[in-house]
């Protein structure tokens, strides 16, 4: 698939998404790269660790987060795309459930949005991202966690949330699903989902993994959020070996590193 400039090459390659929260709340790194500058100084050093596209969010989509008005939101990520675009030769997605955001953002230079609603919160997102001729990640999500069955649920909202994109318009090539590791999911639904990432490869789109430093890795292992690298580790080497394209995370160098070793070792060459 096409991102922006760059060409991914979803059936056998796994890339890097870094994480770029310009947010004072981000349950991990909230108020860190407020600025315009900390921002792109952010950016710079997670493009040179190996990031393939950086994930810009201005809203923290944490458990009990207070959503921000779309005002602020465009004040905290537009400037921050813009300088991005101008610096950068690296595909930018937009993390938004906003159709307005995702416009703005789109016009600013970005190339991908990222939505945690999977296009099934604001009914204009779909059209916009087409209109764009842009790419999306469409994540599972719903308002409770509450499940009959739980894995052929979560592969059924997701393929309806890939139904609302096509029938909008957007390419079948632009389209990446996410299995929404820490969204209305209890903590064995999180390992469940992770566990049988591949089966969502059925659905015919690539897969997202984002399990970077979230809840289920805390308290598999019982630590707090400034010690979870290594359970992120685990998770995005688990991810790579169950089909997952793409792995979003914090800590790109150490991921890339991790997912690269894994690789020389199942294919058996360096």
């Amino acid at each position: 698939m096409r991102i922006g400039r760059r060409e991914f090459d979803t059936h056998n390659g796994c890339y890097i998404m870094g994480i770029l929260n310009v947010t004072p709340d981000s349950f991990s790194d909230g108020g860190r790269h407020g600025s315009v500058a900390a921002a792109l100084e952010h950016a710079r050093l997670m493009a040179s660790e190996g990031a393939d596209i950086i994930d810009v969010g201005g809203e923290s989509t944490r458990p009990g987060h207070v959503p921000v008005p779309e005002s602020e939101e465009l004040e905290r990520v537009i400037p921050v795309v813009e300088a991005l675009r101008r610096e950068l030769d690296i595909p930018i997605s937009v993390d938004t459930y906003k159709s307005s955001v995702a416009e703005a953002a789109l016009r600013a230079g970005a190339d991908m949005i990222n939505d945690v609603w999977g296009f099934r919160r604001d009914t204009r997102m779909a059209s916009v991202v087409a209109a764009h001729g842009a790419a999306c990640c469409l994540m599972h999500n719903r308002e409770r966690a509450e499940y009959s069955d739980f894995m052929p649920e979560l592969l059924s909202d997701l393929a309806e949330s890939a139904r609302i994109a096509r029938e909008a318009g957007v390419a079948e090539d632009r389209i990446v699903l996410d299995p929404g590791i820490g969204f209305a999911k209890s903590p064995e639904q999180n390992l469940t989902a992770m566990n049988r990432l591949g089966e969502l490869r059925s659905l015919g789109y690539p897969v997202l993994l984002g399990a970077s430093r979230k809840s289920v890795i805390g308290l598999a292992l019982g630590l707090p959020v400034a010690e979870r690298l290594e359970g992120t580790i685990a998770a995005s080497v688990l991810g790579f070996l169950r089909g997952a394209a793409f792995l979003r995370v914090h800590d790109v160098r150490a991921n890339l590193r991790a997912v690269r070793m894994a690789r020389a070792i199942v294919s058996e060459a360096l």
